[in-house]
């Protein structure tokens, strides 16, 4: 009886003395990002009322390592990214190990504050240390691989976000970059790969959805690309930018209706970045050439010049070659009109060229959307003669070469005498040639003005035939 009754106070010595062992062992202390008394406090009286405590602390102490993680905390939840960095970079060049402190998550923090400030020397220095605590931190590497992107180092950037691919498939910001990077290298496959598994994961980014449209635009299939873009015309983000790739789709393939109302809906959009503004409006000038609505695509090329006065693109050049087009009819048929419009005009030139003389005009010929030759006898009081017309429809200099087959021509119909009309100047070397031959050369100031009278000089003539046969 004696001796079960010591077993058993023995086994309770022993119990009571391994209680008090593990109610007074010392506790580690655990890293600290915030006081318990402000962990997960919503209450912003609260969190000003500990950056003050914080803050009276580091009067006293600057080194005061609980005083620093306390306002690094408060500063980075808030999104006070510039106070955070500044927090965060002293509490980098502190000896590692701090009792209080998690070395990984200051530096990811330093380095997430500073990507955020565009400091990318100093997050990508922060990112890498923070791989040194942890080097199975994806975030940490996917942090290096946006930074190795925004550097537009691409193949860099695919192998620290291929490394994130292969320790959390499912991690879409990482997904979402590497097939940006694998655009940017015009790998298009490996690009909609990535981006479709990034858009299962996060459908709603449209951002990501923005560069699937661009990998099927490259990779020729037109037809899915569109589909993309007019999904997203609405958006506000990325809806003007769709606006503008859906535009040069339909403007590739001649739809040039609806590449201009692709661009008049993104003008519509509120926030629209300078350069996508300008495209678009030089496009809706550009196209409205195409289609011959002079005075629209006057008006859109001068807004772009007014608002890039240094110059954009062709702005300066085809308003130079237009602006006279806006007001002038003929002179627009002359430019941009079919070749058989363009031969009518030049007729009625002839026609009226020399006034009070019968004109019979024997042979035309239209050369592409060059020139037209036009042969006709002259017969005036004092003299007639065969005389060659030319027009050319060149806007550019018109050269010496083009003046030479003219004089050959002349030849070969035996003209006594040619008349060249250009809607662009002659060159020197074209000037030079003419000068002891009988050939005229009609420039542009000249030719405009004889394109705003040519119809009433018509009308003119055509009522004075009539008056002479009413008299006959």
């Amino acid at each position: 009886m004696l001796v079960p009754l010591l077993i058993l106070l023995v086994i309770l010595a022993a119990c009571t003395a391994v209680a008090f062992l593990v109610l007074n062992k010392p506790n580690k202390p655990k890293p600290l990002m915030l006081s318990d008394a402000a962990a997960g406090t919503k209450n912003p009286k609260d969190n000003v009322a500990l950056l003050n405590d914080a803050m009276k602390r580091l009067e006293k102490n600057p080194h005061d390592v609980g005083a620093l993680l306390m306002c690094g905390d408060l500063y980075y939840k808030t999104e006070d990214w510039q106070k955070a960095f500044n927090i965060y970079q002293i509490l980098c060049t502190m000896p590692a190990g701090q009792p209080q402190a998690d070395d990984y998550e200051i530096h990811f923090r330093c380095a997430e504050a500073a990507e955020q400030l565009g400091l990318l020397n100093d997050a990508f220095k922060c990112y890498l240390v923070a791989t040194s605590f942890n080097d199975r931190s994806y975030k940490a590497i996917y942090g290096l691989g946006s930074i190795e992107f925004k550097r537009e180092n691409y193949e860099k950037a695919i192998g620290h976000l291929t490394k994130v691919r292969g320790l959390n498939p499912d991690f879409a910001p990482a997904l979402c970059v590497l097939g940006h990077a694998n655009f940017k290298l015009k790998k298009y496959k490996e690009a909609m790969i990535n981006i479709r598994r990034a858009l299962e994961i996060r459908p709603g980014d449209k951002e990501t959805l923005f560069t699937l449209a661009e990998c099927y635009a490259e990779a020729g299939q037109s037809d899915q690309a569109l589909r993309i873009y007019s999904h997203l015309r609405a958006d506000p983000d990325v809806g003007p930018d769709a606006c503008l790739k859906s535009g040069m789709i339909h403007s590739q393939s001649n739809q040039l209706d609806n590449a201009i109302t692709d661009f008049e809906i993104g003008l519509k959009h509120a926030k629209l970045k300078p350069e996508t503004l300008l495209e678009l409006k030089y496009q809706i000038g550009n196209l409205s050439i195409k289609k011959n609505d002079i005075p629209k695509a006057i008006q859109f090329l001068k807004e772009v010049q007014a608002e890039k006065p240094d110059g954009y693109k062709e702005t300066a050049l085809l308003i130079s070659q237009y602006a006279d087009l806006s007001t002038n009819q003929n002179l627009q048929i002359y430019v941009m009109a079919q070749p058989a419009e363009f031969l009518a005009l030049c007729r009625k030139i002839v026609m009226t060229y020399y006034p009070k003389t019968r004109v019979k005009i024997t042979q035309t010929n239209v050369e592409g959307r060059e020139w037209a030759d036009i042969l006709a006898e002259i017969d005036t009081v004092k003299w007639s003669d065969i005389i060659g017309f030319r027009f050319v429809r060149t806007q550019g200099n018109i050269g010496e070469l083009v003046v030479r087959d003219f004089h050959a021509h002349l030849k070969d119909v035996k003209a006594g005498k040619g008349i060249c009309f250009g809607i662009g100047a002659f060159t020197d070397e074209a000037k030079r040639f003419t000068e002891a031959r009988l050939i005229e050369l009609v420039e542009k100031t000249r030719l405009t003005d004889i394109l705003a009278k040519v119809d009433d000089l018509a009308r003119e003539a055509l009522d004075a035939k009539k008056n002479a046969q009413a008299h006959r």
